[in-house]
């Protein structure tokens, strides 16, 4: 198995080494923080036996997958022998340039180079370095241990065969690539997730439904089918004749409903006050923690029956 370096042990960066160390891979840890390293060892750590408990180790132990990770002395040590070097530092295009110069430098001249920026443009981190060639984007929806979709977004500078042997690397290690054509800001994700949100609050804004009504819509509704077929597939075996008659059925319907979804809410505003007080009636600040925790087991637990039955009723 290759080895992978991670550049920037916090959130993100700690989830991926569980990705890429319980594939098989061994990772090598660096941050500029120099407690960072260890301290994502302890969370690893704490977190595999409730992974083993749900199978999602892929057979390995914790103690086996604890092997395959190291903190490295310094960036050129981690980056040595590495086949692929995810960067997972601050979310600031001057931090990000000045990381991926110093990666350029001093990795393998045939090494990946990819970035977790969940909203900076590759053609902005990368432009004007002279290895651009072998960087992109590799955006996780975090933690991408427990969520496999990852979106791999080359700049117009990227070779075809950097994002191809990126998308294999990211289906080998169990994550679901989404292979982007080319970069737009937000990618897909935050794309589709912004629009989302954009009627979310426009709705609690406009006093049509609560912040909870919105929720339950989703969770309860919505997210149901979105757990395992996506809104293609939904409409598509939404219309006795599929997604062609579903178009001719309802596009009026999402037609008529369009120009009010072009007016946008201030996040900001009034609004917020609403939302904050909904929630923090529903879930205090300092719950909020120990939710988190909850929501990562509620996915560990989604994820092993996703996978049970994709087995025995099929993908």
């Amino acid at each position: 198995m290759a080895k992978v370096a991670i550049v920037g042990s916090g959130l993100i960066g700690r989830a991926w080494a569980i990705s890429f160390a319980r594939a098989g891979h061994e990772v090598a840890l660096w941050d500029a923080e120099d407690e960072a390293p260890a301290a994502a060892l302890g969370f690893i750590a704490g977190v595999l036996a409730e992974l083993a408990a749900n199978d999602l180790l892929r057979g390995a132990t914790p103690a086996a997958v604890l092997a395959r990770l190291h903190i490295a002395r310094d960036l050129a040590d981690a980056l040595d022998g590495a086949a692929h070097v995810q960067e997972s530092t601050p979310e600031k295009l001057a931090v990000k340039r000045a990381v991926f110069a110093d990666l350029d430098r001093l990795a393998a001249a045939d090494a990946v180079l990819a970035s977790s920026s969940s909203a900076l443009l590759p053609s902005a981190i990368f432009e004007g370095l002279a290895g651009r060639r072998r960087c992109l984007v590799v955006h996780p929806i975090n933690p991408p241990y427990l969520v496999p979709a990852v979106e791999v977004v080359p700049s117009p500078a990227t070779e075809p065969a950097v994002v191809a042997r990126t998308a294999a690397l990211m289906a080998e290690a169990g994550q679901a690539p989404i292979v982007m054509k080319r970069e737009i800001d937000g990618f897909v994700m935050n794309r589709m997730q912004g629009a989302l949100l954009e009627e979310a609050f426009r709705l609690v804004a406009d006093g049509y439904a609560s912040v909870e009504d919105v929720d339950i819509g989703i969770r309860d509704g919505l997210a149901l089918r979105w757990s395992f077929i996506g809104p293609f597939e939904t409409i598509d075996l939404n219309a006795p004749g599929g997604v062609a008659d579903y178009v001719a059925r309802y596009h009026g319907l999402y037609a008529n409903l369009h120009p009010a979804q072009r007016r946008r809410v201030d996040w900001t505003g009034p609004v917020l006050e609403t939302v904050e007080r909904e929630r923090r009636t529903r879930l205090a600040a300092d719950r909020l923690a120990a939710r988190q925790g909850w929501r990562d087991r509620r996915l560990m637990a989604l994820i092993a029956h996703k996978r049970r039955a994709g087995e025995d009723i099929g993908d």
